[in-house]
């Protein structure tokens, strides 16, 4: 069975609708062998606010050091979303798995009409995948109400309702004590509920748990949160308990996030408890400043503020209507897509009167048309468009504002998925040689194998790859054959409510005509046109995925070609040269030794990575690295602090250092916060841990574009910090958590990093992956040139070596090959 095969089977399971029960769940469970057994739950329910308190909570529960699943809906994206352990979504191999398991089973009941619904089957996933990979603890965003959500099969350690609202009343009851009191069905047999519920919700909660803990602003509650309003993009927060107190920093703004903390933080520790595993003040600062969670308050552009969240019942937009007052700006300008279910006029009252609204129709069955929703705002001095799709909504809207004003995307979460696309889609070249390179990309996009075989031979040519609406890929695929093209569109079922993954094939004067063609097209098309062509180069004035136009304030060595960046181990006990300048003396010679031999950056490291290394104090690393860095601030050549740690970093850019290099990819939610303070250039990682564990073995489906998704998030960080996308620099992360040929495949295919429009540095020197070419351990320079050469020619802009003169050569020599006229033999 293929992944497409997989997916479609899971959707086509929406035809069965949800039902009162919880005997289904219980029954698909019994046949999978009861894999939610021995694993700690926590369940999370509410009207608003369950994701995000959801994903806090899980965050404060890995900063603690457990291995902790997360079962959230719906996905923005992918159905993959919707289920991962440690931060990383399941793979698409094993989701097939999971249905080639169960898919006798489904088929069986609904032979005799007692189908699981796709929720029950999906809540099934989530416990199988978290027992195959043997988590500690499992955190569950409840689906809808709480007596007989399919989460519920479970008996928590700990539970929480976070709010509550009118919403779903044909299913949970009329008032919202009726709603409060199916909610708190969540509460454990033996443990707590927490709540941030008040009034009759609470009093409806109280007729059901047994033990309650009430988190609030006020004096008589169990935990006292303490908003202190918003920083740039993240906010304050203080919350008391009994017998702790923390302080800290989080990435989602408002005083409805601080109170989803509140929340968050007295279940992880009731966790914690359970497990035998403490608690403490630092997990939870630092496990809440990590939480981000897509789609909550989440600004995409700073000239005009544009900022999607998710609100979809009049209670969110009231917090909504909340957090824009702690920002300033002109005028309002409001994109609004919203299911036909809600309570349309009631969510447009609560939000600020906008000055200009766009309506519009995010697509999926359920959606509202635009014009039904353009009624609701119809008042005095509110200018009211429509538009059709949710993209061409938002292109509107952001070229209509001004640098000061402020763009919202709000309504429903399946209008804020759409949006994210102009920020988010990674549209992807792909080098297509051969037949075998054909076959691998397209059954990467899971074209049928019938597709793969009829498109093989026609995408040896300009290729790539994409992700888009149903709709849209039926007009790409239409306009392309029209002009001579080729279009591969994947097997998943277009019925769906996913983005399906399309390859492009043609040639470059096809693709100009393809832009051209579908830059005056509805349905979001303009915005696409507009995206390949920069994926492309076709145009170098197309518009780059919504970010504010920026200018290159410094010009940089990889501006014109790829600079060597040495490598400078000021560390005892690094893999290759640890111990050769541990001495402040000896570095500054090897510093002088590289910039002589032409390196371009001298990266300072002073804490090794290499797997199983010891960590380093903060103390210890500055004293190593910030002399050497006074001492050759003056080089000539740009010098990089290699460091995981925001206070090392700032103290090395305050000592002279022009560069961050963090291998932990933000672990430290600080360090792009200094990036942008010092307006500086910062390397992120692809590293699911650093250092590496020994026997550290994740799971890829495709290492290439799965390292490609998850650094995107941690770029668009970078970006709402205040950074440009010319100063983030990525690093596939050779060496870190992948296996030697996973290291050569992204060796080979560096050219598909483009796809983030960032730099892309290259850190292959000495490394083992060399192992599978035959080169040991100390006889790894000729590889580490050859890849060097080859790393020039698939695109890194940098490249980081030890051995910077064989370095610069075969650089020299890989860009003479492909610009020979820019070479002067006299030189």
């Amino acid at each position: 069975m293929e992944f497409h095969d997989a997916a479609n089977f899971l959707f086509g399971l929406r035809r069965y609708p949800p039902k009162p029960r919880l005997s289904a769940t219980r029954d698909l469970l019994s046949a999978l062998d009861d894999p939610q057994e021995g694993i700690a739950f926590v369940q999370v329910a509410g009207s608003n606010g369950k994701g995000s308190t959801a994903r806090m909570t899980e965050s404060i529960l890995r900063e603690a050091g457990l291995d902790v699943g997360l079962y959230t809906s719906p996905h923005l994206d992918s159905v993959r979303e919707r289920v991962t352990v440690n931060g990383r979504s399941i793979t698409e191999a094993a989701l097939t798995e999971y249905v080639e398991t169960v898919r006798p089973y489904v088929v069986d009941r609904a032979t005799d009409g007692a189908s699981p619904t796709f929720f029950e089957t999906v809540t099934g996933l989530a416990f199988w995948e978290f027992a195959r990979q043997d988590v500690d603890c499992a955190v569950l965003e409840v689906g809808i109400g709480g007596q007989y959500d399919a989460t519920s099969v479970v008996d928590p350690v700990a539970s929480a309702v976070t709010s509550v609202t009118l919403e779903h009343t044909d299913v949970l009851g009329e008032t919202v004590e009726e709603i409060g009191r199916d909610l708190a069905h969540v509460a454990p047999d033996d443990g707590p509920l927490v709540t941030a519920a008040t009034g009759d919700a609470r009093s409806g909660i109280d007729t059901v748990a047994d033990e309650v803990v009430t988190v609030g602003s006020g004096t008589d509650t169990d935990v006292a949160v303490s908003y202190d309003g918003r920083v740039g993009i993240e906010s304050r927060v203080e919350l008391t308990g009994t017998d702790w107190d923390v302080e800290t920093r989080l990435p989602l703004v408002g005083a409805h996030q601080a109170d989803n903390a509140g929340v968050a933080a007295p279940l992880a520790r009731h966790v914690g408890d359970a497990l035998g595993v403490e608690i403490d003040t630092d997990d939870l600062a630092s496990g809440l400043r990590t939480a981000h969670w897509p789609g909550r308050f989440e600004v995409m552009g700073r000239e005009p503020l544009v900022a999607l969240d998710g609100a979809h019942n009049p209670g969110a937009c009231e917090r909504l209507a909340s957090v824009l007052r702690e920002f300033k700006y002109d005028d309002l300008h409001v994109v609004f897509g919203a299911l036909a279910d809600k309570d349309h006029r009631g969510m447009v009252e609560a939000l600020p009167t906008p000055d200009r609204a766009v309506t519009c129709q995010p697509d999926v069955d359920r959606a509202e048309d635009e014009g039904v929703l353009a009624t609701s705002f119809e008042r005095d001095g509110v200018v009211v468009e429509s538009r059709n799709a949710v993209t061409d909504g938002v292109a509107e809207a952001v070229a209509a504002a001004d640098p000061d004003d402020c763009v919202v995307v709000c309504g429903s979460l399946y209008t804020v998925r759409e949006a994210r696309t102009r920020w988010s889609r990674l549209d992807v070249p792909k080098r297509v040689d051969d037949l075998d390179d054909a076959r691998r990309v397209l059954s990467g996009a899971h074209v049928t194998d019938p597709g793969v075989y009829r498109m093989r031979g026609k995408t040896v040519h300009r290729t790539l790859k994409t992700r888009v609406r149903p709709r849209q890929a039926q007009y790409l695929k239409e306009e392309l054959l029209s002009l001579g093209g080729e279009c591969a569109v994947s097997g998943l079922n277009d019925q769906n409510e996913e983005r399906l993954d399309v390859v492009l094939a043609g040639t470059l004067a096809q693709f100009k005509r393809l832009v051209a063609k579908l830059d005056a097209q509805p349905y979001g098309l303009g915005p696409l046109a507009a995206d390949i062509a920069r994926a492309l180069d076709i145009d170098s004035s197309a518009r780059s995925r919504g970010d504010e136009d920026t200018t290159a304030r410094l010009d940089y060595p990889w501006d014109d070609g790829t600079a060597v960046m040495g490598i400078l181990n000021v560390t005892p006990d690094s893999f290759h040269d640890g111990g050769e300048f541990d001495e402040t003396d000896a570095a500054v010679r090897r510093a002088e030794e590289m910039v002589a031999a032409g390196a371009d950056v001298i990266d300072i490291g002073g804490e090794s990575t290499r797997p199983g290394a010891e960590p380093v104090s903060v103390v210890d690393e500055h004293d190593r690295v910030v002399p050497v860095i006074e001492r050759i601030a003056d080089v000539d050549a740009l010098l990089s602090i290699d460091t995981r740690k925001a206070e090392v970093a700032r103290a090395a850019l305050e000592a002279g250092a022009d560069i961050v290099n963090d291998v932990s990819g933000l672990d430290d939610p600080e360090m792009r916060f200094v990036a942008a303070e010092f307006d500086c250039p910062i390397v992120v990682m692809h590293s699911i841990d650093a250092p590496v564990a020994p026997d550290a073995e994740p799971e890829y489906d495709d290492v290439v574009e799965d390292a490609i998704r998850e650094l995107e998030p941690l770029v668009r960080r970078c970006v709402q910090a205040g950074l440009d996308r010319e100063q983030i620099i990525v690093d596939p992360g050779l060496g870190f958590a992948k296996t030697e040929r996973e290291d050569f495949s992204l060796l080979g295919r560096l050219g598909e990093f483009r796809a983030l429009d960032c730099p892309v540095l290259v850190g292959h020197s000495h490394k083992s992956m060399f192992g599978l070419v035959g080169s040991e351990a100390g006889e790894r320079l000729p590889a580490t040139v050859a890849a060097s050469a080859l790393a020039a020619e698939r695109g890194a802009d940098i490249v980081r070596v030890h051995d910077v003169a064989e370095t610069v050569a075969a650089v020299s020599v890989s860009e003479a090959t492909t610009a020979p006229h820019t070479f002067d033999r006299d030189e």
